[in-house]
Order: structure tokens, then C-alpha cells, then sequence
């Protein structure tokens, strides 16, 4: 199947950056979110990126009303109903996700691919909301989208080969790469992430080091470009927790435990650069 159009649910962090990849690449897509002060937010953030690329000389101002002139943004479902393929990218909370995927079933036509972003969380739970299980897949992408290079595609126990080819297709066709993974928590990269980034926490807790040489080590030893307690606050303290309690409760194995200090922080609403204030302070919310 030929994929023209592109829906993607979300227009937060990830989703306003998935729609901006597959417009970059030539498609047209539609973005929706629940209310018009978070739609306006995502586009403007689209528009901001792309007026940096211009700036830069990496994108030339026609191309940039070009990649614009392909999104459409929308707060209505039902806009979703021409398209090919369609993204879901909103929180980590799987009723939610069910939930739209079994409104999106109903609205669009039957050959309609559907795919979740989801870091974590059983893929195949969220296709049982549809009468189309064998068309449900998960594309994760990593943040942020336009520039990370990688994309898991994931396969349940009941997605057919043909939706994993059109999966890895698409991939291919935004200029990143696939990897195959099966549908377990956290599937390749988040299963051996996620202890990582918890264990730094744990050090932080225990007092074995300040937030700086945590991550000082880390970048300059093991020549990462961003320490973990950074990298927190770059994806979300929320994002994190969330995805950690999702794989602990299927795998019942500690180390995905979430550290006592991050429950806090994210109560207190300390959820990295987004907020303005995790492991660090920053100038304002991103």
C-alpha cells in the first residue's frame, strides 16, 4: 500500500516533531491535539524549527511554506479519516491510547494503518480497542524527532508482515532507520535505558555523588553527549516514571523500580525542561 497522507495524534513534544519529519519528507498530514491553545503551541513550534533551518541556510524559505503548507491541523477525529497511516502520540497512559485507537477504528477506512509512539507499553493491549489488530503496529520514535535518526518498529503477536513492511517503509522513506523489535516492555532501546537512567537517580539519592559529576562522568568517560540526569530532564520526568512503573508492573524486575526521589519530583511537577525545573533549573518551560 501506497502511503500519501499521514495522520499523527498529538502535537505535543514528539508528536509536532513526527508531523515535521513526514511533511519534511512529502507528505501530507494532519495533527491533531484536544483543544486549539495546545494545537497553535505544536504549530508554532513546527514553524519555529523550520524558521532555525532557514536561518541556518539548511532550508530555504520556500521549502520551509512548502513543509508548512502540508500540515493541517485539527481537534476534530474525524479529520483522520482520509489518511493512510496514522501516528499516535500522546502521553503513556494506556486507557487513553485504547481509547483513540478504537475512535480512530471507527473513523477510518479499513486498509488505514495504525501505529502508536509508545516507549513501553503492550502494543497489542491497545490493539485490542480495534477490529484491526493485524493493522496496528508501534513506530517509536526518539526525541527529538527530526533529528534522531532512529525509529523502532514493533511487531505484535497479531500485526501481519505486510503492516510491518509498510512500517519500515515509511521509516525508510523519512530519511531514518529501522529496527525490529517485539512487542516486550520497553522493546530494545527504553529495556536497557531505563535502568540506566533510574540507577543515576538512585546515585543522587544515596548522596554517592552530586548531579554534576553524575554527569560528568558519564559524558566525559563514556563519551556520551548528555549526562542521565540531563538527559531526564530532556525527556521528561513524567515520561520516565511513567514508563518505568509500565515495565516494572509486566517484568516485576527491580532495577526498572522507579527511585523514591523521582516519584517526588514528579508530584511536585518537576518534570525536566518542559517545566522549567528537574534535576535542573532552566530559564523557562520548552
Amino acid at each position: 500500500m501506497e502511503i500519501k497522507k499521514v495522520g499523527v495524534v498529538g502535537c505535543g513534544l514528539m508528536g509536532s516533531g513526527i508531523a515535521q519529519v513526514c511533511a519534511q519528507s512529502g507528505y501530507c498530514v494532519v495533527v491533531s491535539e484536544i483543544n486549539d491553545a495546545l494545537l497553535n503551541k505544536g504549530m508554532t513550534s513546527i514553524s519555529s524549527r523550520l524558521s532555525r533551518d532557514v536561518d541556518k541556510a539548511k532550508l530555504s524559505p520556500e521549502d520551509r511554506d512548502s513543509m508548512l503548507g502540508r500540515i493541517k491541523g485539527t481537534t476534530n477525529i474525524k479529520d483522520f479519516s482520509d489518511c493512510d497511516l496514522i501516528i499516535e502520540a500522546v502521553i503513556e497512559n494506556i486507557d487513553l491510547k485504547k481509547e483513540i485507537f478504537a475512535e480512530l477504528d471507527k473513523v477510518c477506512p479499513k486498509y488505514t494503518v495504525l501505529a502508536t509512539n509508545t516507549s513501553v507499553l503492550s502494543i497489542i493491549n491497545i490493539a485490542t480497542a480495534t477490529t484491526r489488530p493485524e493493522k496496528v503496529l508501534g513506530l517509536h520514535f526518539f526525541n527529538p524527532p527530526p533529528v534522531m535518526k532512529l525509529v523502532e518498529v514493533v511487531k505484535t503477536i497479531d500485526t501481519s508482515e505486510d503492516t510491518i513492511g509498510i512500517g519500515i517503509e515509511l521509516v525508510k522513506s523519512l530519511g531514518k532507520t529501522a529496527v525490529v523489535a517485539q512487542d516486550t516492555p520497553g522493546f530494545v532501546v527504553n529495556r536497557l535505558l531505563s535502568p540506566f537512567l533510574l540507577n543515576a537517580v538512585r546515585m543522587l539519592e544515596a548522596g554517592i555523588a552530586t548531579r554534576e559529576d553524575i554527569d560528568a562522568a558519564i559524558n566525559l568517560g563514556l563519551s556520551h553527549p548528555i549526562g542521565p540526569l540531563r538527559l531526564l530532564d530532556f525527556i521528561g520526568l513524567d515520561t520516565v516514571y511513567f514508563g518505568a512503573i509500565a515495565m516494572y508492573e509486566e517484568l516485576k524486575e527491580p532495577q526498572y523500580a522507579p527511585p523514591v526521589l523521582l516519584k517526588k519530583m514528579v508530584a511536585a511537577g518537576w518534570l525536566g525542561r518542559k517545566t522549567g525545573k528537574g534535576f535542573y533549573d532552566y530559564d523557562k518551560p520548552v
